[in-house]
């Protein structure tokens, strides 16, 4: 892409777009190395592994940037990323009091979206690939929700999309007998409905708000597109995942 090009594509997606990335959690399985700080403040390649969800954002022109965390480290992402201007963004911070699911931690960005579109990161999950074309296609469709998609080896323990030719019919919250191997990852995209969803949607059997049950409502509606995931994809929540994020950030081709 020419640099031109780069700054149209930043100028339209920014009016049109806010991103949220959700860095709460404990981090348990990540024992001991998250008894001193975030996991998504761990380095991945040369970095704090939460850069590289703003640089997937301010790549696809999102400036605005929402963190969601724990009251816990909320100062540590003070600290490592300010107030954004070291990333061209401008960010805000939001403390999510309670771990109790993702749709109830992405509840706290309503305010900041102000009516407008959002996509929401994990801020855990490590792409080889840009999501910048899913942010395109999202603004394309209009209205309602886009997920992303990738064709795993272990899809029971995501949640899972069944498709139908191009559509999808189910989505499935990990499932002991999954009807397809592909799994939804952590890049949502959502219309300003999608706080009013939330605040229908019941805890789930763990007693989490289930961003799997706010996808639902929107695939009832009839109002649910998806994007295959180019590339590798990693959920870094595992040693053995952080290393496969580590190496993935370190050999990735710059686009």
């Amino acid at each position: 892409m020419k640099p031109q090009e780069a700054s149209a594509e930043r100028i339209s997606t920014s009016e049109n777009l806010r991103g949220v990335i959700l860095a709460g959690g404990l981090g348990t399985r990540l024992h001991p190395l998250t008894k001193v700080t975030s996991k998504h403040l761990l380095p991945v390649g040369n970095e704090p592994m939460i850069f590289h969800c703003v640089k997937q954002l301010t790549s696809a022109g999102v400036t605005d940037i929402l963190v969601v965390t724990n009251p816990e480290y909320v100062g540590d992402f003070v600290k490592v990323l300010g107030g954004g201007a070291e990333f061209g963004c401008e960010f805000t911070y939001r403390v999510q009091e309670e771990a109790r699911g993702i749709a109830h931690a992405l509840a706290l960005a309503e305010g900041f979206a102000a009516g407008g579109k959002i996509v929401v990161l994990l801020g855990d999950n490590v792409f080889e690939s840009p999501i910048r074309p899913a942010v395109a296609d999202f603004l394309a469709q209009g209205e309602g929700a886009r997920v992303m998609l990738k064709r795993v080896p272990d899809p029971a323990r995501y949640g899972v999309a069944v498709l139908d030719g191009n559509r999808i019919v189910a989505i499935e919250e990990k499932p002991p007998h999954p009807k397809s191997d592909y799994a939804v990852v952590g890049v949502y995209f959502y219309d300003a409905a999608v706080f009013d969803i939330i605040r229908t949607v019941e805890p789930s059997a763990r007693g989490e708000y289930e961003i799997t049950a706010v996808n639902n409502v929107y695939l009832c509606r009839g109002m649910l597109d998806y994007s295959i995931v180019r590339g590798k994809w990693v959920d870094a929540g595992t040693f053995d995942a952080l290393t496969e994020a580590h190496h993935i950030l370190l050999e990735r081709i710059p686009d």
